[in-house]
């Protein structure tokens, strides 16, 4: 007449998820959302079932709510993890989409369980905040390619929904709509926001980028944001990035370690100036010339002076005039324009090689070039070359978040869609390493 069954005997001790509930803290989920969650009225679903069930779905690659509430009713290890029992009712797929449209995008929520992961690895000392990496990576969008019109004609009159909504309210922001002058080609109008970009060998398709900033100590990630596939829109997220790790984590690191599309003269300047960080970044340089005629790298700058001096003894100065008030002579992109005298070059032995078709020799410095100096003589150290091998860490990153969690393709809409997806792949990546370098470890604290 009795029957006993215990769901706790009958998950593995191997089982991921048995390795990764130690770390899910959930505790001051419901302070958190409870402005957002009515008095009166019946009882809501928790949200902490959600979010469960949302890191098991983003752990174990279900991309479908609908197929996740259904793998959720049948097994045992994961209504063990969501603290069903048996007779525990799984909310309706519907239920996900009500929530993080509303209070759960109002309240960040995903970025507090997101951060929730970056706390516990800072407390069990795994983070060592002295060398970051940073880099992106592109995402396809929801949108069906056929569909999409012409950049240049805008939006259809009778484009509505959500992700156009959303699209219009980030047409200022520098990670999107701001990021650059240029009309993209073809524009989607289910997803305006997703850029159309033609940055791979494959065929140009729709995309978001989701940048990674991680510590290079354990391959952690430490922050996330979503943006779209333009490189300035990158360089921002990695600024906001880093500022956002100050604030919340107080971590400063020593050195940045990234690729060629962050090393341009300001982003250079930034870390070097403003924030006192390392950059370990080649630096972005089309000075190169390709005729055979003397690059910039022939001319040798002088700091006292403020003058180039040319393979034939001459200078370059910015002016040859003495003024009696100083002047700037920085124009609007951040450039100083130094020249030679044409008398100078008129009656040079060298000038078939130096400036065969200009009647004077012309070098464009950049006002950040004391920044890009450094980042070169930085690109010649021991150091580099091993920020440069461990760089490969965030590439591994988005290889597992593609092929293990299956986030090849974004299921959600709008720059909304694309955040909430990148918080709960980036948490689920944290989960999973978390649940592999613990176990090694003397002593286990309980979460």
């Amino acid at each position: 007449m009795f029957y006993g069954f215990s769901v706790e005997q009958h998950v593995p001790q191997s089982h991921v998820l048995r390795a990764i509930d130690r770390f899910v803290d959930l505790s001051g989920l419901r302070a958190h959302l409870s402005p957002f969650y009515s008095h009166t009225g019946r009882p809501s679903i928790d949200p902490e079932l959600l979010i469960r069930m949302l890191i098991i779905g983003y752990c174990m690659g279900i991309r479908s709510e609908r197929r996740l509430c259904e793998e959720v009713h049948l097994n045992l290890a994961y209504r063990w993890f969501c603290r069903l029992g048996l007779d525990g009712a799984v909310p309706d797929h519907s239920t996900f989409s009500k929530n993080r449209h509303g209070r759960f995008r109002e309240s960040n929520l995903l970025r507090e369980v997101f951060e929730m992961t970056v706390r516990r690895y800072i407390k069990e000392k795994l983070v060592g905040g002295e060398a970051f990496a940073v880099d992106a990576s592109l995402i396809r969008a929801d949108v069906d390619r056929q569909r999409a019109v012409p950049g240049s004609n805008g939006l259809p009159p009778d484009a509505t929904g959500r992700a156009v909504s959303e699209y219009l309210a980030v047409l200022d922001d520098a990670a999107f709509g701001a990021a650059t002058p240029v009309v993209p080609k073809q524009l989607a109008p289910t997803d305006p926001a997703a850029r159309f970009t033609a940055a791979t060998p494959d065929r140009a398709f729709f995309s978001y980028s989701t940048n990674y900033l991680i510590d290079l100590d354990h391959a952690v990630i430490v922050d996330v944001e979503a943006t779209t596939s333009v490189r300035q829109a990158e360089v921002t997220a990695q600024r906001r990035m880093i500022e956002r790790t100050q604030e919340r984590f107080g971590l400063w690191p020593e050195r940045l370690a990234a690729d060629t599309a962050y090393g341009d003269a300001a982003n250079l300047a930034w870390l070097v100036e403003e924030k006192s960080i390392e950059p370990h970044i080649r630096v972005f340089d089309k000075s190169a010339r390709s005729d055979g005629t003397f690059a910039r790298s022939d001319f040798v700058f002088d700091h006292e002076d403020d003058s180039y001096v040319c393979p034939g003894g001459q200078r370059l100065r910015p002016s040859h005039r003495n003024f009696t008030t100083p002047r700037s002579y920085v124009d609007q992109d951040g450039f100083v324009r130094y020249r030679a005298r044409q008398q100078d070059c008129g009656g040079c032995a060298l000038r078939p090689r130096c400036t065969p078709n200009m009647p004077a020799r012309k070098i464009m410095r950049s006002a950040h070039e004391d920044a890009r100096d450094m980042a070169r003589d930085l690109a010649l150290t021991d150091a580099y070359f091993t920020s440069c091998r461990q760089r490969k860490k965030i590439e591994m990153l988005f290889a597992h978040l593609k092929r293990i969690l299956k986030l090849d393709r974004l299921r959600l809409r709008g720059p909304n869609g694309a955040k909430d997806e990148f918080l709960l792949a980036a948490t689920a990546q944290n989960l999973r390493k978390l649940a592999k370098l613990i176990p090694f470890r003397s002593a286990v604290l309980p979460a």
